[in-house]
């Protein structure tokens, strides 16, 4: 729940509304609900006053559209007035379930498309509404964070161009790097981790996991999830392991250099269940790898905690090492779109971030410091605390 006692102290910036492109639509209706519920318990006495106009209602979702000619071109399109509002727009730049159609072909979307379409709406708004935030859970081009030679840098030119299109605050979750936000110094850039989320969806798929050293492990896959691995055991109290990758330099496949091996460092993972944390699942093979690699060190159960499943391949090779005993569960968000078919799998949890993103929405439109909300770790040792109770009284 959200800090009541801040939020009832506190003005709204202005009149809040919401508007969720066709590729966070599922997402946005969850995130409004969760609102008009917070509202709904508030314990402010003076709602009659102007500076509340609109607080609590049944909906703060407007409706936005980005339709399209023949050709492909589009335009955004609002269909109510965001003038003096406190605006938050929401997109997921990896949707690829969206289609439309160019001179009678059929195009997916991609992540260029809904980042054009996100331009749309903001251009939509005409400079008109109090403030302008972007919710973004996937950073778009966040992959394309550096330069090596001769590149582009396609995730700083992005926010400096959201920036310049007077934006105030971009809001993202693990972002592939952070450092990306000094192409932005001055400006409001959040990026949320969801630990919380994952330990919460995990302990109730397992009930019956013991955190501890004797009994579990986490994994980096590789250097760049460091950072992830080491906060997750530092706060679970448990060792920490890490993988590094051996690529070919000398050969470039699909944009990259090809993994020769995976190398372990870390103590003996010999009958441990083992956490793999990492920012993301693409086509999964180094993550599956790894994986097998473990099992193969004998161990215990395995399971892979990650933001985004974009699962780029399918989730054929997924059901292949479910099958084979290398993988026991595979937990990651809702931030990005999820093909049906994954939600069908008995290996695959979900953790649900549609209350979190409500929270900081609600935070950010009370101007509150969202610094309890950045931080995880006090909620993870009381979701501990009542885990670690549950199982000594099942014991009894």
């Amino acid at each position: 729940m959200p800090n009541l006692e801040l939020l009832e102290q506190a003005l709204p910036v202005a009149p809040l509304k919401i508007a969720a492109l066709e590729s966070c639509r599922e997402m946005g209706q969850k995130v409004n609900d969760y609102i008009v519920q917070f509202r709904r318990e508030t314990l402010k006495e003076d709602l009659n006053s102007p500076l509340f106009s609109n607080y609590q209602t049944d909906n703060y979702l407007i409706e936005c559209h980005c339709p399209r000619f023949g050709s492909g071109e589009a335009k955004g399109l609002l269909k109510e007035s965001v003038r003096g509002k406190d605006l938050f727009i929401m997109v997921d730049v990896c949707n690829y379930s969206l289609t439309y159609s160019v001179n009678g072909h059929l195009n997916h979307m991609s992540p260029d498309d809904h980042y054009q379409d996100l331009k749309r709406i903001i251009s939509a708004a005409n400079g008109k509404s109090h403030r302008i935030n972007v919710m973004m859970p996937f950073l778009y081009e966040s992959r394309q964070h550096k330069r090596t030679k001769r590149e582009s840098l396609d995730c700083a030119l992005a926010l400096e161009e959201l920036v310049d299109m007077g934006v105030s605050n971009i809001l993202t979750f693990d972002a592939h790097d952070p450092r990306v936000q000094n192409a932005i110094p001055l400006l409001g850039f959040d990026n949320f981790n969801p630990p919380y989320q994952f330990m919460k969806a995990l302990l109730r798929a397992e009930p019956d996991l013991q955190v501890d050293k004797e009994h579990l492990m986490i994994v980096s896959p590789d250097e760049g999830a460091m950072h992830r691995a080491v906060y997750f055991s530092n706060v679970l109290g448990v060792d920490m392991g890490m993988f590094y990758k051996r690529r070919d330099y000398s050969t470039i496949v699909n944009g990259k250099n090809p993994i020769v091996a995976h190398e372990f460092l870390g103590s003996d993972v010999k009958g441990k269940n083992l956490i793999i944390v990492d920012d993301m699942i693409s086509s999964g093979e180094s993550m599956l790898d790894v994986a097998k690699q473990l099992k193969d060190r004998g161990a215990g159960r395995v399971f892979v905690c990650t933001t985004f499943g974009l699962f780029t391949n399918g989730l054929s090779a997924f059901d292949e090492y479910y099958e084979k005993g290398y993988i026991d569960r595979v937990i990651t968000t809702n931030l990005t779109y999820l093909p049906p078919a994954a939600l069908d799998k008995p290996y695959f949890v979900t953790a649900d971030m549609s209350k979190f993103i409500a929270l900081i929405i609600e935070s950010l439109n009370h101007d509150i410091s969202i610094g309890s909300v950045l931080d995880p770790t006090q909620k993870i040792h009381v979701l501990l605390e009542k885990h670690r109770a549950a199982l000594a009284a099942g014991i009894k």
